[in-house]
């Protein structure tokens, strides 16, 4: 039989993490767990005890933390923090729920479906004294770090342009998530969050700052002829400070989806920058000097996986009493979200 695990006490470092879903992304985000410092899996739930047992089966959980409702979940006292990896539409209300029982919360990307949803959310967080942030889980890995150094630090001289895309090759299913427009699906919520919030990262490093949102933001795409999601999407940003970006999604296509990121001195090639890698181990950051045709090597070492690492940087707000994670705070969120649905109302694709 499996030994419960503890929630966190002043005594224990440890987070107690109750998981909100049983589909893919939440088994990932369990893999990882045990990897992390500062945090253990000890609960989930999901619509049905069916599904919730099934799962704590599979990642460890003790059975009678696997609960057949949101409100079970919510109820366990053994959770600390609630993952919400509920399909986009279903992220606000159990989010403000989890607030209001007192968790602090992690939600999967992107946070909401409208600027409106975010704000309920961030409001609750405000007035439940939790953490909220929005599961941008490359944003806390040391190669992230190490690469908005480099920008920074003048290794490339002065940034100048980003390009960045995300795309890959699925079949056509009218009964998918990613197919339906009422489950919020489509490239630009699905993937193309992360070039764009690639983008805006390294344009505020090269400003000093967290995150810069684009002056202008040009977008161009293709909608599904039966579902009228987009299934391939473009566009081009411009900063402030003369630094541009051109970024893609797509769900029908595979593609290079890599980042690379542009100076006046030298540019760097990011082979894998979003989910980086899902174990410990090294990473690599190509800078090309100058004209240098040959690349130098930048070898970041990691101990964790990259979601590992994010339940780490949000539990290490939490124990600091922060309202907000430094890698992905409300403002960055909101900037992010306000840009995707910028970028499909340009398409012509709008949720609600």
């Amino acid at each position: 039989m499996i030994t419960p695990q503890p929630s966190v006490t002043s005594e224990s470092p440890c987070l107690g993490w109750g998981i909100l879903s049983t589909g893919r992304i939440a088994g990932v985000f369990a893999r990882d767990l045990p990897g992390s410092h500062l945090g253990q899996l000890v609960a989930v739930g999901s619509r049905s005890a069916e599904s919730a047992e099934r799962f704590a089966g599979e990642h460890g959980i003790d059975p009678e933390h696997a609960h057949g409702s949101i409100e079970a979940l919510l109820s366990d006292d053994a959770v600390d923090a609630v993952y919400v990896a509920s399909p986009h539409p279903m992220h606000c209300a159990g989010v403000v729920a989890a607030l209001r029982a007192g968790k602090h919360v992690l939600c999967e990307k992107p946070i909401a479906m409208s600027l409106a949803e975010l704000e309920a959310m961030q409001t609750a967080a405000r007035e439940n004294s939790r953490t909220l942030m929005e599961a941008w889980m490359y944003r806390c890995h040391p190669q992230t770090k190490r690469l908005v150094e480099l920008v920074r630090d003048g290794s490339i001289g002065e940034l100048r342009h980003i390009q960045g895309t995300f795309s890959f090759a699925a079949t056509y299913d009218p009964a998918g998530r990613l197919w339906n427009k009422a489950l919020g699906g489509g490239g630009i919520l699905d993937v193309g969050g992360y070039p764009l919030s690639y983008a805006r990262l390294l344009a505020g490093a090269a400003q000093g700052r967290g995150f810069a949102d684009p002056v202008t933001l040009a977008g161009v795409g293709v909608l599904h002829p039966e579902s009228g999601v987009d299934t391939q999407a473009s566009a081009v940003l411009q900063f402030a400070g003369g630094v541009t970006a051109a970024i893609t999604c797509g769900t029908l296509a595979h593609q290079e989806n890599v980042v690379r990121i542009y100076g006046t001195k030298g540019w760097v090639l990011v082979p894998s920058p979003y989910i980086v890698r899902r174990d410990a181990g090294p990473t690599e950051l190509h800078l090309y000097r100058g004209d240098h045709a040959t690349p130098e090597i930048i070898t970041v070492s990691a101990d964790r996986g990259t979601y590992a690492y994010e339940a780490d940087a949000f539990a290490a707000a939490v124990q600091s009493g922060a309202a907000e994670v430094p890698e992905c705070t409300r403002a960055d969120s909101h900037g992010n979200l306000g840009g995707q649905l910028e970028w499909c109302r340009q398409l012509g694709l709008n949720y609600v």
